[in-house]
């Protein structure tokens, strides 16, 4: 399975395994453990690449002092084989919690004193928080047994930056937050903000050789992971990107040190701190020599994500370098105490970007004199502000503050990013195409109407430096407008055919030939068929045929991008290649929303990109693998993993089957058609039989009690009969219920036989399809896969120019039927439908309370009193 099954199938898992546990601490177990299984693994690798034997490495121990120091140099721990991950699962039913405590104890007493500061402590969390897997060492036992069970087949090696394991445990991260309540805060950073933020830092500092990039809230490290993904993305040398991390809870900081540690990073490129940020700075000396070794902190790029508004100790702080030239943020509110140590760190050349709550833009006191300050000396650089609902634990609306040390321009981008974004479960997701228009918005510093704007200091001077987004940016919808004498008279207003104006521009001649124009400030439709007058437009034809030409030759360029260079391209890289190709295409053409079109591309690239990690991983011939697959089922009241068939580790049986396979699918395909078609024709039949029929078919037991199925052994011992009488009387009408229950009984001899085809082929067409996966040709694996990556892509981006069509002919539809019947029209219809009912009470009788309530509303109904 790819590495996004198996990260679904762990989380299923997991979550079913930590019973009673509270998400936010059962995350520390199954993490804990996922990073001492790195360790373990990377032992083993490095020992094997060193030429120690299987024997060798079964001997390994604490009583041989050489080879202890040997590993302990190059990798800066030691694991003796007892304690090895793989010892555990070698031991089955003979494992105990105690050799996970003797293991972990083992751990902290065999740490390379040069890697101290990374390793100490890291599994202090799981250490003290074992008991808490059971009041009993037997059960405690059971419950690391499963654990260990479930994350032993987790790839560690990441080969060829398929990195299964990174991407599995920033899975299991993120859906432990998901589930953690107000506590996922603590340690997570939305996946997509933290990409946002990337994007926009890595554009700032690409080009350089060397770069340091903080987190002084690292939390699990994710942002700072991605922040330098992003980055290496322009870089040849991923090595030359150094990590600092700063985290105050003791348990968030192991993880933020395990993740940064499986990623590959050198461990001389990781700086990390458990520490207060607001209360102790990052030190700038060692420790053990602090004169010598001082050295201020100052780097390229700084995030972070710090929890709102919370309480801080400004005691003391006005003589802290870090506030001492803009001032001290609020007692309780430390929004800008993080901000300002994060801006103190920059080099006059860096960048950062913080999540901070909306408050930080308009509220007054020692916040409006910070934010005052910021702007006049110029480190303001950009506002995002983000959807509501978009971080776990938290409904409240986020800001994305981007600021520099030094800056060229003295204007500030304001971005309104709130209205973009895709409901998911409960929360508000930001989608690709989204991040992408934030990011080019951002890089370009873009005005765009509605959604981002450029304000000089001089307009947020007279704002009294209020930085409340809607003070520069409207990106309210227009509320629905109604026309007065459009509606008393009928016609359709020329304004509201001017919001279209993007349209009229693209089809200068479509209005005209649409509506007529008397020269009044209303026209009226002149076309029959709306629709049909807009499709067969020249114009609208045109445009449709304007795009086909310009992505006509789209396939071959994906050809080219990824089946051609499939083993060899850079797969981080290739979407935002194909991206910019899109849009260089889509420049010249009219209405299509080139986000909308990116959206295509990434909703696609998902799986091509699993795909190529796995070509480039495993080798060409991994597109010609068939495994068995398998489904959870239950047994005994448990869930196990048993087999169903067989699937292409790559190519799809359905896919194959349509290409190469085609006449066995249709012939199984009209077998099953059949099968509906006679489950249709039961349905009809006993929609046909009469009341009197059906409850004799249920009493006599050929109809189900329900009165929605037949007794299939009870119709055909039935019919046998009847057959055997209709030789004697000649036969029965095919109407009768006689001859209904013959031809049913047929219908069940007909669908048994079917069944019985329908499995035998579907079998053999199974079996078929896995024999012509393993012998596909290279030339029909490159066909199969510009079915599978290429033509889907296709299509729909070919749909975009029909939907503009379509969206443009319900907007005018529903304009044409909002003043198609005017209040003239409908006070008529009012007034006649009110006469028509007066009349009618003359017809009604009644006691003689009910006649004077009559009276009264025909009164009514009649139009009231005289003078009235």
């Amino acid at each position: 399975m790819n590495k996004q099954q198996l990260a679904a199938k762990i989380w299923e898992s997991a979550n079913q395994m930590r019973s009673k546990i509270e998400a936010n601490e059962y995350k520390d177990y199954i993490l804990g453990f996922i990073f001492y299984k790195y360790l373990s693994d990377k032992l083993e690798q490095f020992a094997k690449s060193q030429d120690f034997s299987a024997e060798d490495i079964r001997a390994l121990s604490e009583d041989d002092t050489e080879t202890v120091d040997f590993i302990k140099r190059n990798l800066g721990y030691f694991i003796a084989h007892e304690h090895l991950f793989s010892t555990w699962i070698e031991q089955g039913g003979d494992f105990e919690v105690a050799h996970v405590r003797d293991a972990l104890s083992a751990f902290s007493r065999l740490i390379h004193t040069d890697h101290k500061d990374l390793f100490e402590g890291i599994f202090k969390t799981l250490e003290t928080g074992l008991s808490k897997l059971g009041d009993t060492a037997a059960k405690q036992t059971k419950a690391i047994s499963e654990l260990i069970q479930l994350i032993k087949d987790i790839p560690m090696d990441g080969r060829q930056g398929y990195d299964v394991l990174g991407f599995i445990y920033e899975y299991l991260i993120s859906m432990f937050a998901a589930n953690a309540g107000k506590k996922a805060g603590e340690f997570y950073t939305p996946h997509e903000v933290s990409v946002l933020m990337s994007e926009i830092i890595a554009d700032h500092v690409k080009g350089k050789e060397k770069i340091d990039i903080y987190d002084s809230t690292s939390g699990s490290g994710s942002l700072l992971l991605n922040i330098g993904k992003s980055i290496a993305k322009h870089m040849g040398n991923q090595g030359t990107i150094k990590y600092f991390a700063q985290e105050l809870k003791e348990n968030t900081y192991n993880l933020t040190r395990m993740n940064l540690v499986m990623r590959g990073i050198l461990p001389t490129n990781i700086v990390t701190r458990n520490g207060d940020t607001l209360e102790d700075d990052w030190p700038f000396f060692d420790d053990n020599d602090p004169v010598n070794s001082y050295e201020p902190l100052y780097l390229d790029a700084v995030v972070s994500n710090p929890p709102y508004s919370q309480q801080w100790d400004p005691d003391h702080k006005d003589s802290d370098p870090r506030y001492s030239r803009f001032g001290l943020a609020p007692k309780s509110k430390a929004d800008y105490a993080f901000l300002l140590h994060d801006l103190y760190h920059l080099k006059p050349d860096g960048i950062m970007a913080i999540v901070l709550p909306h408050g930080v833009l308009f509220r007054g006191g020692e916040e409006g004199e910070i934010r005052k300050n910021l702007i006049e000396d110029n480190h303001l650089d950009t506002i995002i502000g983000l959807p509501a609902n978009i971080f776990f634990g938290t409904g409240i609306p986020t800001i994305i503050l981007v600021l520099k040390q030094k800056r060229q321009k003295n204007d500030v981008l304001i971005v309104d990013a709130s209205k973009g974004f895709a409901k998911e479960g409960k929360n508000n997701k930001l989608r690709a195409c989204d991040i992408k228009k934030i990011c080019d918005t951002v890089i370009k510093r873009q005005s765009v109407p509605c959604y981002s704007r450029l304000v000089s200091k001089k307009e947020i001077r007279e704002n009294d430096y209020n930085l409340n987004i809607p003070r520069y940016v409207d990106s309210s919808e227009p509320a629905e407008r109604w026309d007065l004498y459009a509606s008393m008279f009928g016609g359709i207003p020329q304004s509201e055919l001017d919001v279209l104006n993007d349209y009229w521009q693209a089809f200068p001649g479509l209005r005209d030939v649409l509506f007529s124009d008397d020269g009044t400030p209303y026209v009226a439709l002149k076309v029959d068929d709306l629709a049909q007058g807009i499709r067969e437009h020249v114009e609208v034809q045109n445009f449709e045929a304007r795009f086909a030409e310009v992505f006509a030759d789209f396939p071959g360029y994906l050809r080219g991008e990824l089946i051609d260079s499939m083993l060899t391209l850079h797969v981080p890289r290739q979407e935002s290649r194909m991206g910019e190709e899109i849009f260089t295409r889509l420049e010249p053409l009219p209405l299509i929303d080139k986000y909308q079109a990116y959206q295509l591309l990434d909703d696609h690239w998902q799986q091509i990109a699993i795909d190529l990690e796995i070509l480039q991983t495993e080798g060409f011939e991994a597109s010609r693998v068939v495994e068995p697959n398998l489904v959870i089922k239950k047994k005994n009241g448990k869930d196990v993993e048993v087999q169903e068939g067989w699937k292409g580790r790559i190519m799809p049986f359905e896919l194959v089957q349509t290409t190469y396979l085609k006449p066995q699918l249709d012939a199984l395909r009209d077998k099953e058609n059949r099968l509906s078609e006679i489950s249709a024709s039961f349905e009809e039949t006993l929609e046909s039989f009469s009341e009197e029929e059906k409850e004799s078919a249920i009493a006599q037991e050929f109809v189900h009690e329900s009165g929605e199925k037949f007794v299939n052994s009870a119709v055909t011992k039935e019919a046998k009969q009847l057959r055997a009488e209709s030789k004697k009387s000649g036969g029965f009408n095919a109407d009768t219920f006689e001859g209904k229950i013959i031809q049913v009984a047929n219908w069940i001899a007909e669908e048994k036989t079917l069944k019985a085809a329908v499995k035998k082929d579907a079998d053999a067409l199974h079996l078929l399809t896995k024999k012509t996966i393993e012998s596909l040709s290279d030339a029909q694996v490159n066909e199969l896969l510009e079915h599978k990556w290429i033509t889907p892509l296709n299509i729909v981006l070919h749909q975009l120019p029909g939907q503009q069509v379509d969206t443009l002919t319900t907007r005018l539809q529903a304009l044409v039927e909002k003043y198609q019947i005017t209040y003239s029209d409908n006070a008529r219809e009012i007034q006649q439908t009110e006469e028509e009912l007066a009349d009618m009470i003359d017809e009604l009788d009644g006691n003689e309370f009910d006649l004077k309530g009559l009276a009264e509303l025909k009164i009514l109904l009649r139009g009231g009193y005289d003078g009235e």
